[in-house]
């Protein structure tokens, strides 16, 4: 498997590296301010070509130093501009600098007044709070927060919409919803995942330099940009591919198990199994033909099938009756590797158990459950989260959302950067989890195997919301465009 990947860090991570790329190019925090403000007055040009009026909205930190020397560039070509400023006396040294250099006798207006960001203008410039914020939002700043979202016009954020915390992705009670936000030095994780991926609107970035001394910080996190699966063997048969035995199919819930068996099938395993009620397994082969079915009452009856694969994948569609509980209890003790989704979640909830030869792939409030708290706490910080899942029960954690989070070894976590809100209906995590189960019958490690399986699912719902919309995609729509995605 080949996969690009690109560094995502933490705040702290970031100051680091803006410190190493001054001291390596010769550069001050002052200089590094007015290269960003330049960078802001390009990219004004490129994406609002017919703006002339601009707000900019700053606080007291270097975010707003880089309004300000963005509003004096902004002037000297022409742009009609108003800032409205919230600092009291406390701006930093480098803003007061910045503050200083505006042509007052140009045609400029700087308010204090709230009421300044109801004006119609073109578009309005969010200098307001930078990466640095840690807690929630004063009451002022609520409220030029809001005014700012009611009012009609784009918006771009400098770095980070304001109100939105770098390091989580949490909303600090409310932030700037951007239409572009354009982000320096490197990606900040808090960007990538979450509430934020309502709030950044388009994301750019630019390095200011940092690029040729990123290596210098360790970075844990990287989102995926492309992944290829390697060429397979001329003379390969099935039996190089796997045997994928999908478990589930408890009354009601036919369609998650059988889902799961045709992604797999369409992601490259070479035999396919399903296991699940009686009534079930006699019509299978109707909505598969290739799907071997069998009926299970007993836990034998389950034992003799799991001798047969090479994975398995268990909970799509297993309730959490008396014969999904026995039928559980008769699985989790294999040393065969797993898939575990939906309610076998729920059930090892119930009891935790520790293991390094399975992949967990929660929603939120699944995982919740796993830790015993609430949805917002996991909301809150999806990457708190996944690594105390993977920590607590071992193995590849997938947390599941917007920007989906893939943790190995409570270290290494990789964010997913496909799929759309079309995703958000019934079935979609039953294909991930027969796309997972596929990769691992084909021998990929567990990791890139989970890394692999989340972008090639974002990546065919993708595809197939352009041919189909986001609004009313089913999972099993994306059944033919997995096939197309896994051969690219």
């Amino acid at each position: 498997m080949k996969k690009s990947a690109i560094p995502v860090y933490t705040v702290k991570q970031i100051k680091k590296l803006e410190k190493i790329t001054q001291e390596k190019l010769g550069l001050s925090s002052f200089q590094m301010m007015q290269h960003a403000a330049q960078v802001l007055l390009t990219t004004v040009k490129k994406y609002y070509t017919t703006a002339h009026k601009i707000t900019i909205i700053c606080g007291s930190g270097n975010n707003a130093g880089e309004g300000y020397l963005f509003a004096q560039l902004a002037i000297e070509q022409g742009y009609n501009i108003q800032i409205v400023t919230l600092a009291k006396n406390n701006e930093s040294i480098e803003t007061q600098k910045a503050k200083k250099q505006l042509p007052i006798e140009k045609n400029i207006k700087i308010s204090s007044k709230l009421s300044a960001l109801k004006d119609p203008c073109d578009l309005i410039i969010d200098a307001l709070l930078g990466i640095g914020i840690s807690r929630d939002l004063s009451k002022d700043y609520l409220k030029a927060v809001s005014l700012i979202n009611k009012n009609p016009s784009p918006v771009l954020s400098i770095d980070i919409p304001s109100g939105l915390n770098a390091n989580t992705g949490n909303i600090m009670r409310n932030a700037i919803k951007a239409n572009h936000t354009i982000t320096f030095i490197a990606h900040k994780q808090g960007l990538m995942t979450g509430k934020a991926k309502d709030y950044i609107g388009q994301l750019i970035l630019s390095d200011l330099g940092s690029i040729q001394f990123q290596s210098k910080i360790t970075a844990t996190k990287h989102f995926i940009t492309s992944i290829k699966l390697h060429s397979r063997s001329k003379i390969a048969h099935k039996g190089c591919f796997g045997h994928v035995l999908s478990i589930g199919g408890d009354h009601h819930y036919a369609g998650a198990a059988q889902l799961a068996a045709i992604a797999a099938i369409r992601t490259g395993a070479g035999l396919v199994s399903l296991a699940t009620k009686k009534s079930y397994s006699k019509t299978s082969h109707i909505v598969h033909p290739e799907i071997m079915a069998y009926a299970i009452k007993t836990e034998n009856e389950i034992k003799k099938i799991m001798d047969k694969a090479s994975v398995l994948i268990i909970g799509p569609g297993l309730g959490q009756s008396i014969w999904s509980k026995k039928i559980w209890d008769s699985i989790k003790e294999s040393d065969k590797p797993k898939i575990i989704d939906a309610d076998g979640l729920n059930l090892l909830a119930k009891n935790p158990q520790y293991s390094n030869n399975w992949i967990l792939t929660p929603h939120p409030g699944e995982a919740a459950r796993l830790l015993n708290c609430d949805v917002e706490k996991i909301l809150k910080n999806r990457f708190r989260a996944v690594k105390k899942i993977q920590k607590k029960y071992g193995g590849i954690c997938v947390l599941k959302g917007a920007g989906s989070l893939i943790c190995q070894n409570n270290t290494n976590i990789t964010i997913n950067t496909t799929g759309n809100p079309g995703m958000a209906s019934g079935g979609m995590g039953d294909v991930l989890s027969g796309i997972i189960g596929a990769l691992v019958a084909q021998k990929i490690p567990l990791y890139q195997a989970a890394q692999a399986g989340v972008y090639f699912h974002g990546l065919a719902a993708d595809n197939a919301s352009k041919y189909h919309g986001e609004r009313g995609l089913s999972a099993s729509q994306l059944l033919n465009s997995i096939q197309q995605v896994v051969n690219i």
